[in-house]
């Protein structure tokens, strides 16, 4: 079967552990306040991920042909086959659409981790996150720099992550331990994520670090695998973001052998980075801007993966239907009608729609089924909704959420709101 079910055929048992992004061997982490939005904020802002030694990295970035400064330098470090020691990341300013200051911000901040860690500026890995077309405030940055490098802990990992944090209402982590044929490693990350969620990829960042020995080839094949497995299987609003950046660093600070191509070891590898991956991708749905829904999008025996997946999309990303949801209403019809035009083959006089287990269409046609009974579900703070072409063999799944008037509140003044307080700053 030609499936993306979001799960792996490995039978191996994952211990899940705490430490987040610093529970692999030989990895720290801090974060400081840096006062990138609001100077007189106290908020931690600015996080530091720092490898004892050096890492095979692997990186995945947004595909908007818009992208932020720390994006462009990132992808650059990574192209030129840096061995990554480091990241700096920090929340309040995205540093996009800033122009060749965004660019000499971003360096800046590069070039004063690197100082501050002792190492070169091109084993340093940038990400910001926050409101997009305004300057960095790169003046009250470059000078915590040295601070956070100094608070440098095995048990910084929570740090880091609030400290990425945007409309996240919480922090986001996972860590596991991965039995191999001899020996463990670990991978574990953190994650931000709420609002301009989309596939390809959502709107975020996330920062996953493991000590397994790893060739760049293999690791590649399993970043890119987890990633298609997961974070480009979320959708909150529709909307692709100029700063997405997930960045897996591998020490090699195990007990464990090198992961060799071919070996049931790097099946393994694969299928436990992937289970990180989607532990986080889940987080992000869950905590979307004002969502109150969590839904799993199922569409089962499409013609091929390709329709399989226009259909899980264009459902998971209709608003009409999303509100439905919102609304603890069990309405077919809205999910009907963005498979009819989601441009995958379809027969109306086939399709079958579940709500949980409930099916509500059959044949294209309304069932017997209690409106009464379905509302139960939809009401759930998760469910499944379930699409059956009955075309062919291919499944995929994707994770959504409802769309509330909160939602819609929420984002009406962000950047009006930030430049008005920029300019009553200057006039104090």
């Amino acid at each position: 079967m030609k499936s993306n079910d979001n799960s792996c055929d490995c039978r191996i048992p994952f211990n899940i552990v705490s430490g987040g992004v610093t529970a692999p061997r030989g990895f720290r982490a801090a974060a400081v306040s840096a006062g990138v939005k609001n100077p007189k904020a106290e908020r931690l802002d600015l996080a530091l991920i720092a490898s004892d030694s050096a890492c095979v990295t692997e990186g995945v970035f947004t595909t908007n042909a818009v992208r932020a400064a720390p994006v462009r330098l990132s992808a650059q470090h990574l192209k030129a086959g840096s061995d990554v020691r480091a990241v700096i990341a920090n929340s309040g300013n995205a540093n996009a659409c800033t122009g060749l200051q965004g660019i000499k911000d971003a360096k800046a901040m590069a070039k004063a981790t690197a100082e501050a860690l002792g190492i070169k500026t091109k084993q340093v890995i940038v990400g910001s996150t926050g409101i997009i077309g305004m300057t960095m405030p790169i003046e009250r940055i470059v000078p915590k720099i040295g601070a956070v490098a100094a608070a440098l802990s095995a048990k910084g990992s929570d740090d880091a992550a609030r400290a990425i944090m945007t409309s996240d209402t919480k922090p986001k982590s996972f860590a596991i331990e991965v039995p191999m044929s001899s020996g463990t490693v670990k991978i574990g990350g953190i994650a931000k994520g709420a609002g301009m969620i989309c596939p390809n990829m959502a709107t975020m960042l996330c920062f996953i670090t493991t000590d397994a020995k790893i060739g760049a080839s293999e690791l590649k094949k399993a970043v890119r695998h987890g990633v298609d497995h997961s974070f480009n299987c979320i959708t909150i609003d529709g909307d692709t973001s100029t700063n997405d950046t997930v960045i897996v660093m591998a020490n090699g600070q195990s007990d464990a052998p090198v992961i060799k191509r071919g070996t049931p070891d790097a099946e393994l590898f694969r299928c436990a980075l992937h289970k990180v991956m989607l532990a986080l991708a889940k987080m992000i749905v869950s905590d979307g801007e004002r969502v109150t829904k969590f839904v799993e999008i199922r569409v089962r025996h499409a013609r091929t993966l390709a329709d399989a997946r226009r259909v899980a999309e264009a459902v998971a990303k209709s608003t009409l239907v999303k509100c439905s949801w919102h609304g603890s209403d069990p309405n077919w019809g809205r999910v009907i009608h963005a498979v009819g035009y989601s441009g995958a083959r379809i027969r109306e006089e086939l399709v079958d729609i579940y709500f949980g287990g409930l099916q509500a269409c059959k044949g294209g046609l309304v069932t017997k089924t209690p409106v009464a009974e379905m509302e139960k579900v939809v009401k759930q703070a998760q469910f499944t909704v379930t699409i059956d072409l009955n075309l062919g063999t291919a499944d995929y799944t994707v994770y959504t959420s409802d769309l509330s008037e909160e939602y819609v509140d929420f984002n009406s003044s962000e950047y009006s709101a930030a430049v008005h307080a920029k300019r009553q700053k200057g006039m104090a």
